[in-house]
């Protein structure tokens, strides 16, 4: 029996480069093509493919979220995520959401195919690179060598960075803080002074790199979708 597989993917020229691969494998059949995560979705429960191949960002429901879905519903369909995003935090999330393998974008199609054998056997499947990071990220962690600039940060330093990337302004700070516009002020300047970071944008892709901000934060379009909203808690 042939493996079907879904391939939700919003860059078109990736896509139509794994459609075109896929199709030539004697033991595959793509079975369909979503380009957001609610059409990966509605695919995955309308096809019930065997492998859901996720990219992470898809838009309007990201990969993680889509694949927290598929695992809750769909536990028969298994994802792996193929995404340039190899960090341990990445990977941890994705596969906590319930993915099956990880594969940097780099890899060669002949791996990915690999993967899918390996996952379709009900075993996990982690390409080198992304175990690589994961294992370092691991090792500093037994080593003690794992202190972040965040943690040179008082909690409410950490706070008012979290609320900045968010995207509320020092007004909306200080009264979900209960503070003055001058106090959260020269909060941000010591958060600023302590990370070496000299803007706000800078303050926000330092907050999501380092895991303070949720995911579904971090991809508003979560927010605009109440019907999914329920399924993702």
């Amino acid at each position: 029996m042939k493996i079907r597989i879904l391939l939700a993917e919003n860059q078109n020229i990736v896509s139509e480069g794994l459609c075109s691969l896929i199709s030539q494998q004697p033991d595959f059949e793509l079975v369909g093509e979503a380009k957001n995560g609610h059409i990966t979705i509605d695919l995955a429960n309308k096809l019930l493919p065997h492998i859901v191949i996720m990219n992470l960002q898809i838009p309007e429901l990201n990969g993680i979220a889509a694949a927290k879905y598929i695992n809750k519903n769909l536990p028969d369909i298994k994802v792996i995520a193929i995404t340039g995003y190899c960090d341990s935090r990445f990977v941890t999330e994705m596969i906590k959401a319930g993915a099956r393998g990880y594969l940097d974008k780099d890899c060669s199609f002949n791996e990915l195919v690999h993967a899918i054998n390996v996952v379709c056997e009900d075993k996990f499947y982690l390409s080198p690179t992304v175990t690589g990071s994961v294992l370092q990220d691991y090792l500093k962690y037994l080593t003690g060598e794992n202190t972040l600039p965040v943690d040179k940060l008082t909690p409410r330093e950490q706070q008012v960075l979290r609320l900045i990337a968010e995207g509320e302004s020092m007004k909306q700070i200080s009264s979900h803080l209960n503070l003055s516009v001058k106090t959260v002020e020269i909060h941000r300047r010591k958060v600023m002074e302590k990370l070496n970071i000299n803007s706000v944008a800078e303050l926000t892709k330092y907050a999501i790199t380092e895991g303070l901000i949720p995911f579904d934060l971090q991809y508003p379009a979560l927010h605009q979708t109440l019907v999914y909203h329920h399924l993702l808690t």
